[in-house]
């Protein structure tokens, strides 16, 4: 590639050699007929002579050769470039094969000339892999991915503009089974054919489904009972605590909300009676409460907290004893999906706790999470102890989804999303051989060491 800048009221060609710049430069291309060693010469003109160049590919026969070079400027001073070269030997002639890329100059002037060399072109990231992909992964990969089905899967959508992508996730080997890609929002029937279409694909090769996890939506439980029945649906635990906690947090800030209507009002300046001076204090005391309640407030839904935490808990909870009874309820919310316990026993405990939050009007407005239907389903992973509690498994590709979205903004169509989560399925078919020659490398240049 020769890369000249053109630029008008200037004449002759500058160029840059080992010794140095060159003022003046001109190239006349000379084309000659066919004959027994044909050659194209080119022939640069400088200020001390002249220089000839050959170039051992085929001549073109042309009626005439003109000048082609156009009035270009002098090249401002920059880093001169090195453009690495070699010479290779191809089944029919001599060429020159360019091994990087020759990049743009910086500036707003600039034109490209293209030299037909006999050459292969270079083709690094020219290939498109999506049609291909799709077309594997209902063959060989769903082959692959099916040898070794645990029998319990992850079912979960991802909305992703006015798309929907349907996933069926292995729970246990964490790979994709199947997908699609809905141009609209789902409904039962496309759940329904989602989940048959999966049914014809395990009974071809003898498979049984064991166990479902999905998150709390309700287009879930009715295309499960008619396409798998008897098989135990979980809904998701993260989910339902994610629901629970944000209730707790919203009671939390209600009686925030409460404290900031007692603060007194003060007058302008500084507390002049006795009075003032005390309402002053109890204005205090009300607003460190306030931001201790703000600043502390993932005591309420942290898990276990240590013996300093509990100090500080019962230090921002004084004179509050609602606030230490949300506590106690989150307390027993846990200890529900302990897993030395079956789902009878948790059931329960439910119950018992159901009763316990309705005897407070405020709490059981506030705690309305407890009382639907989906904490019972939350609770089938005890009596199975293979059954995943969560559907971690399938959240996982819908993170690698959103991050390529970030990165490439040309997926936005219905077959371009499908056709780059079949790529994505592929690469996560290959991890475990990259894995091993990773630790191969990794191993060899620390013995080398």
């Amino acid at each position: 590639m020769l890369k000249i800048y053109p630029k008008q009221r200037s004449n002759g060609v500058h160029a840059h050699t080992r010794s140095g710049r060159v003022l003046t430069a001109d190239t006349h291309p000379t084309a000659t007929k066919f004959s027994p060693a044909p050659c194209t010469i080119w022939e640069t003109y400088l200020s001390t002579g002249r220089w000839m160049c050959w170039l051992p590919i085929h001549s073109t026969a042309v009626p005439s050769a003109i000048n082609t070079s156009m009035p270009t400027s002098a090249i401002w001073q920059t880093q001169v470039v090195t453009i690495l070269a070699k010479l290779s030997i191809w089944r029919c002639d001599w060429s020159w094969k360019m091994v990087c890329h020759i990049g743009r100059h910086h500036g707003i002037y600039g034109e490209t000339i293209g030299f037909l060399f006999r050459g292969l072109r270079f083709r690094t990231g020219s290939r498109r892999r999506e049609k291909k992909a799709e077309e594997r992964i209902t063959t060989e990969y769903l082959d692959g991915a099916l040898t070794d089905f645990s029998g319990y899967i992850a079912a979960d959508e991802l909305y992703d503009g006015p798309f929907c992508v349907l996933s069926i996730v292995d729970n246990h080997n964490f790979r994709r089974l199947i997908y699609k890609v809905l141009d609209h929002d789902p409904t039962h029937d496309d759940m329904i054919r989602f989940f048959r279409r999966f049914r014809k694909e395990l009974d071809q090769r003898n498979l049984k489904l064991l166990g479902v996890t999905t998150d709390g939506s309700p287009l879930y439980p009715e295309p499960l009972a008619l396409i798998f029945p008897g098989v135990g649906h979980q809904v998701c635990e993260f989910h339902i605590l994610k629901e629970i906690n944000k209730q707790i947090l919203k009671a939390v800030t209600a009686v925030r909300r409460e404290l900031k209507k007692q603060l007194p009002k003060l007058k302008r300046g500084r507390p002049s009676s006795q009075a003032a001076r005390k309402a002053a204090r109890r204005k205090k005391k009300l607003q460190d409460k306030i931001g201790d309640l703000f600043e502390h407030r993932y005591l309420f839904v942290k898990h276990s907290l240590t013996p300093r935490e509990k100090k500080i808990f019962l230090r921002i909870t004084r004179d509050l004893p609602n606030l230490r009874k949300l506590r106690l309820i989150m307390d027993q919310v846990y200890r529900l999906f302990d897993r030395r316990c079956r789902t009878e026993t948790a059931l329960k405990k439910l119950a018992k706790l159901r009763q316990h939050v309705r005897r407070f009007k405020t709490l059981g407005q506030s705690l309305k999470k407890l009382f639907t239907p989906n904490i019972e389903k939350a609770l089938t992973f005890l009596d199975d102890s293979l059954l995943p509690s969560t559907s971690n498994a399938v959240e996982r590709g819908y993170r690698r989804h959103r991050k390529m979205q970030k990165n490439i903004y040309r997926v936005r169509t219905q077959e371009h999303i499908s056709q780059r989560i079949a790529i994505d399925m592929q690469r996560e078919e290959q991890y475990q051989g990259r894995l091993q020659t990773i630790t191969m490398l990794h191993n060899d240049r620390r013995k080398a060491i």
